[in-house]
């Protein structure tokens, strides 16, 4: 039976993409409080005979933003270049440092089972900094990035699991960075 509905996103790792191609071992974030997405790209109608002969639909990706607990030192260093001192250990931004492109492997948890995704050229912009005094009660402050995911060169953005994925696939899904075999 497929899923009715979806909840609860997790598992949200990150793979730092490879100058030669393909990706380094998926990392994990952990802290995910939420993502939204949006489709990027229009639809553009072609008139003929007085009527919408024809609709030219582009994919552009997707982007939105996703908010974790925290992002990690790990994912600081491998996608914006942030250094750390070696003897004192402050982390420092250079805005000369171009981020690196990366894929961003998740989970969403459904009534049923389960669904694994992976977005495959992603770039994001640094994370945002949320500073408050605590009041009657202490809140967590979040993290946010904005993410782009645009298409690879063959046209791939996104994968994702289905209910029949077998479960090698499904067991693998964090270890590398999913791509479809012949």
């Amino acid at each position: 039976m497929a899923d009715k509905v979806k909840f609860n996103i997790h598992n949200v790792h990150y793979a730092v993409a490879k100058d030669e191609g393909g990706w380094d071992t998926p990392v994990a974030i952990p802290g995910a409080v939420s993502f939204s997405l949006e489709p990027q790209g229009d639809v553009s109608p072609f008139y003929a005979d007085g009527m919408v002969y024809y609709n030219a639909v582009a994919n552009n990706g997707y982007s939105g933003d996703l908010e974790m607990a925290m992002f990690p030192k790990a994912f600081l260093t491998a996608v914006f270049g942030m250094t750390e001192g070696t003897t004192s250990k402050v982390l420092t931004e250079n805005s000369k440092t171009e981020p690196k492109s990366f894929a961003l492997l998740f989970e969403e948890d459904g009534d049923t089972t389960g669904t694994k995704y992976v977005l495959y050229n992603c770039t994001a912009t640094r994370p945002t900094r949320d500073f408050k005094t605590n009041e009657d009660s202490k809140e967590p402050s979040t993290s946010k990035i904005s993410v782009t995911a645009a298409p690879l060169s063959d046209g791939r953005v996104l994968a994702m699991t289905q209910d029949d994925t077998p479960t090698e696939t499904v067991n693998k899904w964090y270890t590398k960075v999913f791509e479809e075999t012949a």
